[in-house]
């Protein structure tokens, strides 16, 4: 596999580092995911100008906008859903597999009695959003991909305290990124929920971090971010 890791915050930088893959990354090569008449000389071996070949044959875009609670619409816009639209299209284009990461947050709930001033479906923030439009588009119009929808959480658990009121899927970022590298090594297609065992964030703080202390979330932050599993635990049980 020709493998090509787009961003190296948390998850991408954990997933070069089980593999070897290559990261390609704002930072370190001026990647930028909104400027797609760019992505040629990152992308693919150019000739007079012409791109001739490609030199991946898979990308993994790890590439959001995170800040959950940002009300900056245009920013989620652009690089959560536009960018990934248009990767999705240049992918299809140069016969390249997409593994695109999303985000256990876009099952989260609506407020009850939206208006049509109020942020869509489904967790009532840009972030969420953006990233739900993104998954349909990938699986719209991409003709070969891997959608990853999750929470990874840096190792150990650095922070002084942690939600006791929020449930969900999650894990550190090593445990996730074997999860994926598995999906995408054995060819796994469409869009699978990857998680563990269900647990609450404190409940997964104390495994790294003993000293943490437990805290109750804002209400704005989702309560129950649970998964069904039953698709990840066949991927494994058919391997």
């Amino acid at each position: 596999m020709r493998v090509a890791i787009l961003g190296d915050g948390l998850l991408g930088t954990e997933l070069s580092k089980q593999t070897g893959w290559k990261v390609i990354s704002r930072s370190k090569d001026g990647f930028d995911i909104t400027k797609p008449e760019e992505w040629d000389k990152h992308f693919t071996e150019v000739f007079d100008g012409v791109a001739i070949s490609t030199k991946y044959n898979i990308i993994i875009n790890c590439i959001a906008n995170t800040q959950t609670y940002s009300i900056d619409k245009e920013s989620h816009w652009n690089v959560n859903y536009k960018g990934v639209a248009d990767l999705v299209d240049y992918c299809n284009e140069y016969n390249i597999k997409l593994v695109h990461i999303s985000t256990d947050y876009v099952y989260t709930n609506s407020d009850p009695y939206v208006s049509e001033d109020d942020v869509p479906i489904h967790g009532n923030n840009w972030y969420s959003y953006t990233k739900l439009l993104a998954d349909a588009y990938v699986e719209l119009r991409s003709n070969n991909y891997l959608l990853c929808r999750e929470t990874h959480k840096p190792y150990p658990f650095p922070y002084e305290e942690a939600w006791v009121d929020q449930v969900g899927n999650f894990d550190y970022v090593d445990v996730i990124s074997n999860i994926i590298i598995d999906l995408i090594e054995n060819n796994a297609e469409g869009v699978y929920n990857v998680g563990t065992e269900l647990k609450s964030m404190y409940d997964l703080a104390k495994m790294t971090n003993p000293d943490v202390h437990s805290s109750l979330k804002n209400s704005r932050i989702p309560s129950n971010t649970s998964m069904n599993l039953l698709k990840l635990y066949d991927f494994y049980n058919n391997l």
